[in-house]
């Protein structure tokens, strides 16, 4: 990682604190569904292994804070500007890219950031969407489609 992010230890940090957790969730959440296809208790490893995950979040947490980092359409907004300016090679887009978002073979790595900033904006969307209903008190997306009906068999 320091060839990646070279001086940039903030960087370093919140990538190490974003990934350091998802073993100790993985695990746990296995011990739990073992511990519910027995039926048997889990002997404390779940609280265990969930103890470094919640210790990493406040640590991610905590870098964030120091680094106030932009969020992704921001962040998308200026690689393009980059790019454009000529600060970032807008060399041919890889493969894995091209084939993903059925892109055409002439695209360049500008088309790519396009592609995810797109993708990104369709997420921020959908979760201030789903955050706003939640907020509201309309979780169920029944009601939208006119399935009142389905409301007293799902509980949310």
């Amino acid at each position: 990682m320091n060839i990646f992010f070279r001086n940039k230890y903030l960087h370093q940090s919140v990538m190490l604190e974003a990934v350091a957790v998802v073993p100790g969730m993985v695990s746990a959440l296995i011990y739990h569904i073992k511990s519910l296809q027995g039926m048997h208790h889990d002997g404390g490893w779940i609280g265990n292994l969930l103890h470094n995950p919640e210790n990493g979040q406040l640590h991610l947490i905590t870098w964030m804070e120091v680094g106030k980092p932009e969020d992704a359409v921001t962040s998308y907004a200026h690689f393009i500007k980059e790019v454009d300016a000529g600060r970032i090679k807008n060399f041919k887009a890889p493969d894995i890219a091209i084939a993903y978002w059925n892109l055409d073979e002439t695209v360049t790595l500008r088309d790519v950031v396009l592609a995810v900033l797109a993708g990104e904006a369709l997420h921020r969307d959908t979760n201030h969407h789903f955050s706003n209903r939640i907020r509201a008190g309309r979780e169920s997306l029944f009601e939208d489609l006119g399935h009142t009906e389905n409301k007293s068999r799902i509980k949310y």
